[in-house]
């Protein structure tokens, strides 16, 4: 594995596990924010790791599309890609609530951490 790929990939881990220790002080904003941030991370590892070059993107859709034509497959449902998408730019200043649809609260970020784990067991099998 490339150097810069573990730093990716270091930088992710303190993502999640950083939203995981947030999770029980019940600050759902920053980890709504730290899970997007580790799924960003896991999926641009992908894009280093095989010589893609570091895709400059926040989306995570985009980032998902392009794997998907290069013949990565991932076990992420549309409607959860969507709601990390959501997230990146109302979790980094006040807009009011990072969710425009209702305000998060312990399910939904569980839930967000849940899609992050899928998407690093997702990647683990095409970084090793």
């Amino acid at each position: 594995m490339k150097d810069e790929t573990k730093l990716w990939l270091n930088y992710a881990e303190e993502n999640l596990k950083s939203a995981e220790i947030l999770l029980k002080s019940h600050l759902y904003n920053p980890i709504l924010q730290n899970t997007q941030q580790a799924i960003e991370k896991y999926l641009k590892a992908i894009y280093i790791e095989k010589g893609y070059g570091l895709k400059k993107t926040h989306n995570i859709y985009t980032l998902i599309v392009g794997l998907n034509e290069k013949g990565y497959e991932f076990s992420v449902l549309e409607e959860d890609i969507d709601l990390i998408d959501s997230i990146y730019l109302t979790s980094k200043y006040p807009f009011g609530s990072v969710l425009a649809e209702f305000e998060p609260d312990e399910s939904i970020c569980k839930k967000c951490i849940d899609i992050a784990k899928n998407i690093k067991k997702d990647i683990s099998e095409y970084i090793k």
